[in-house]
């Protein structure tokens, strides 16, 4: 059994990838608080990461596979969570390099590790592309992405999967439906909603009229899952028999696909600020998208013992809660 320097049992060492994003700084906290030495990788320490994880500064697009080898050999982890990665406001070179070639170096540098480490790649449901309306996508549905998102997600699961199957990593796929909490990154939609409700609190306490919310036309279906799941469900698969996950997809969602346009005047009705919401075509667009996604999460359920806790109102509650200023916030909870 490892010991600790105190000469008593030591809890596992986890590397998290990405360890001062939305994610990555969530599951870091979850692991230190089980007791597990965590370091948190990113190029930006941690502001607000638990105190007793290590931050460790690097430039995981810049790290060559040298680098990296290096990194771990000197922890030596039981488990690597990769919440790295590119979404948001990149073109698809930048989503390339974070989402697919970074990959293909960790599963590299990890191959050379005795044991190896526990690696759980966090993909996306925009790598299956369409979903059939009315049911939910299993694992075993043919990947078809249709966004840059999607289809760089998608190169790094199979070097995950591959680099499993060839015996030099113990991985698994968490194949995340749309994630939603508190501080979701301002590029998605529920993060550009919260900001704007934050900015009408703020215009209706100053005695001023806000600006309307103004957004695409809200036609898709969505599978979202709360951030807090997604943390339990990372820390099930930690755990998991490798005889169980390891080279395997698994789906995490809600198991449903709910209307964005319901959802986003629920999460507005919530917040307690009374203002217009307007969907307006912008004409055309480069992007591509689906507009149902809905998860089978049955798989997750037997092999993680994992299931979604968290209601919407909920996660909206929470997102609300850090984006709408306190006074007007207090009136909420109707």
């Amino acid at each position: 059994m490892r010991t600790a320097e105190n000469g008593g049992p030591a809890g596992p060492r986890v590397v998290v990838l990405g360890g001062s994003g939305y994610l990555g700084r969530r599951i870091g906290a979850a692991f230190a608080a089980d007791g597990a030495l965590v370091h948190l990788v990113s190029r930006s320490p941690a502001t607000d990461g638990p105190a007793q994880a290590r931050s460790v500064p690097m430039d995981l697009l810049a790290a060559g596979r040298r680098e990296l080898t290096g990194f771990f050999a000197s922890v030596r982890p039981d488990v690597v969570v990769n919440a790295a990665g590119r979404a948001w406001r990149a073109d698809e070179a930048e989503m390339t390099a974070g989402n697919a070639d970074l990959v293909a170096r960790v599963t590299q540098a990890l191959a050379g590790l005795p044991g190896p480490p526990r690696l759980i790649q966090l993909g996306s449901v925009h790598e299956y592309g369409a979903g059939t309306p009315g049911a939910g996508t299993s694992e075993e549905q043919q990947p078809a992405p249709v966004t840059p998102y999607g289809r760089t997600k998608l190169l790094g699961t199979r070097t995950v999967l591959r680099a499993t199957a060839e015996g030099g990593v113990d991985g698994v796929v968490l194949r995340l439906a749309n994630v939603i909490g508190a501080g979701v990154p301002a590029g998605s939609l529920f993060g550009r909603v919260a900001a704007h409700l934050g900015e009408a609190a703020l215009a209706r306490s100053r005695g001023g009229t806000p600006d309307e919310l103004g957004l695409p036309p809200l036609r898709a279906h969505r599978d979202v899952v709360d951030v807090h799941d997604v943390v339990e469900a990372v820390r099930s698969a930690a755990t998991a028999p490798r005889a169980d996950v390891g080279g395997r997809v698994v789906n995490i969602g809600r198991g449903e696909a709910v209307s964005m346009r319901a959802l986003i005047h629920r999460m507005v009705a919530l917040s307690g600020v009374d203002l217009p919401v307007v969907e307006a075509d912008p004409g055309p667009s480069l992007r591509t998208d689906v507009e149902w996604q809905q998860l089978d999460v049955s798989r997750a359920l037997r092999l993680l013992g994992w299931r979604p806790r968290r209601s919407l109102d909920d996660s909206l509650r929470d997102l609300i809660a850090a984006a709408v200023p306190a006074p007007v916030n207090g009136r909420n909870g109707r």
